[in-house]
């Protein structure tokens, strides 16, 4: 065997018996239920690239002091070793007991970005300069005594439906940057990724099409039309009694009712002939066309059926259905 290989194989073996003493080091791990607190069994601290060189500075200085018997030179020696350990001390000190709260994904489309908002609190103490290390992007942050900061990132989504969260990675270098500090988070939040809308294609089908006319709540997008004299039988709700305590008559305001609109029926067995992914594409365009046009739809799906109704309530509760269907 070449000296390369078996040195290959003595890291593999070295690196093995590590993480079987040290399961922190994984970066793949069971997820933990919030709040998750650093302890210092879960904190590792190595000397940086910087802090390799500096201690190797530090050596020669001391084998020069010892050489020449110069005092002076072994105190700075000494002086700066003192520093080093300090520094490994406070990298240590930055991460230990430092807590995160609150994981809080935001809305997403498979195949676009999704934002994760983060929540850390300090106790007792300010921390240093922080990062949070999540898909090769780095995000520097600093927390003051009792203090909390929500750090933003952003993920890839991949496909619809229920995400994981990567393995996260706290880590420091304060305050000179000798060492470096880390410790790896696995929140249990999962993000709920909703279906890519069809890129153009058909409107619903006169199947999928209730001709039943549906009209807006009373009052609810209605537009001012003007005034007129107050007559007998009028509601009162609707004087106008600003304009009436100027003009010295009661005026009444008029009011412009929209046109009534089709009930949208969106069902899933009239896309026999699509393939389940593309009736899913098909129905999350329809829902967005209808919530859009302020339309009131009802989604049928197979186990479910959602509605008839209208909002941002509601269509979130359908997007998530299709995004969960299997």
């Amino acid at each position: 065997m070449n000296p390369e290989k078996r040195a290959r194989n003595v890291a593999a073996a070295v690196h093995a018996r590590l993480l079987r003493r040290h399961p922190g080091l994984r970066s793949e791990q069971a997820s933990e239920s919030l709040p998750i607190i650093l302890g210092q069994r879960r904190i590792y601290v190595l000397p940086s690239s910087f802090g390799v060189g500096f201690g190797g500075v530090m050596l020669l200085m001391l084998l020069g002091a010892l050489n020449y018997n110069n005092n002076a030179a072994l105190l700075l020696t000494c002086v700066l070793g003192a520093a080093s350990a300090q520094s490994m001390y406070g990298a240590f000190r930055s991460l230990h007991g430092l807590r995160l709260v609150t994981v809080k994904p935001g809305p997403a489309t498979a195949g676009g970005p999704v934002r994760i908002m983060m929540g850390f609190e300090a106790s007792l103490r300010p921390r240093g300069p922080l990062r949070l290390v999540a898909a090769g992007a780095s995000h520097p942050f600093a927390l003051d005594r009792e203090a909390r900061a929500t750090i933003s990132i952003t993920l890839h989504a991949e496909r619809r439906g229920w995400m994981h969260l990567p393995a996260l990675k706290l880590e420091s270098t304060w305050p000179f940057g000798l060492f470096r500090a880390w410790s790896w988070v696995h929140p249990e939040t999962l993000a709920l990724i909703y279906p890519v809308p069809e890129d153009g294609g058909p409107p619903p089908g006169r199947a999928g099409i209730d001709a039943k006319p549906v009209r807006l709540g009373r009052d609810s997008g209605e537009e001012y039309a003007g005034l007129r004299d107050y007559q007998p039988g009028d509601p009162p709700r609707r004087i106008a009694w600003r304009a009436s305590a100027r003009s010295d008559t009661l005026l009444f305001r008029l009011h412009e009712s929209p046109p009534a609109q089709t009930l949208w029926t969106l069902r899933w067995d009239e896309l026999r002939a699509l393939d389940p992914e593309r009736r899913i594409m098909r129905l999350a365009r329809w829902v967005d066309e209808a919530h859009r046009d302020g339309r009131e739809w009802v989604l049928e799906l197979p186990q479910q059926i959602l509605g008839p109704d209208r909002g941002s309530a509601h269509f979130h509760a359908c997007m998530t259905a299709l995004a969960i269907l299997p």
